[in-house]
């Protein structure tokens, strides 16, 4: 294990509205990783946040006050549409996704790194009910209609909600090995979906948009 991979440091980004399963399911897998992630949570401004279901989180940083991060995750959720145009969301997903390691999205969190350009020139995916939102974010992304989660280099994006803890283990086995995802998802007594291809939620595809 080099230096690097004992320092990184995930940062949870937070928005009013934000999906709560999105965050905390991937939150939990990381978080089994021990000290060699630390986990900070991030927002426009410093506090409680209060996702769709209602538990609110304390963001520890502000975008300015925001550490280096070696990771992003970014949720999805109501507040997407908010998010879509803050430019300070975007400014700030611009500026850190450019110098991590890896900036992952769950759910409609996708939506906002097209509107951000992030994805232009990549396959992404989103969540399927409502993929219509992150299509129309961009004409420059290939959209990936069918897939749990999908990697193209330093961004990653799942499918809806429980596809993020998917995608965390995914990510997981990708930077600490496949035997230590699986221990993770054995420990939390998960069954982790480990094909990224396999999804069988796409049947639902913008059915949420009706």
């Amino acid at each position: 294990m080099t230096a690097k991979d004992a320092t990184r440091t995930l940062g949870a980004i937070l928005y009013e509205n934000f999906e709560l399963l999105d965050l905390y399911g991937p939150l939990e897998m990381f978080g089994s990783i021990g000290p060699e992630i630390e986990i900070v949570t991030v927002a426009e401004r410093p506090g409680p946040i209060g996702s769709t279901q209602g538990p609110r989180t304390v963001a520890d940083f502000d975008f300015g006050g925001c550490p280096p991060l070696d990771l992003i995750l970014l949720p999805g959720g109501i507040g997407t549409l908010e998010q879509l145009d803050n430019p300070a969301m975007l400014a700030f997903l611009q500026d850190r996704s450019a110098s991590a390691e890896v900036t992952m999205s769950v759910c409609s969190g996708s939506a906002i790194l097209a509107k951000a350009g992030l994805l232009d020139g990549r396959r992404a995916t989103s969540n399927k009910q409502f993929f219509s939102l992150a299509t129309g974010q961009s004409d420059k992304v290939q959209w990936i209609e069918e897939a749990r989660w999908v990697e193209d280099g330093p961004f990653v994006t799942a499918s809806g909600v429980s596809a993020g803890t998917d995608m965390a283990l995914g990510i997981i086995s990708r930077l600490y090995g496949r035997e230590r995802a699986q221990t993770i998802a054995d420990r939390t007594e998960y069954l982790w979906q480990e094909d990224p291809n396999r999804d069988p939620f796409y049947k639902f595809l913008n059915q949420g948009m009706l």
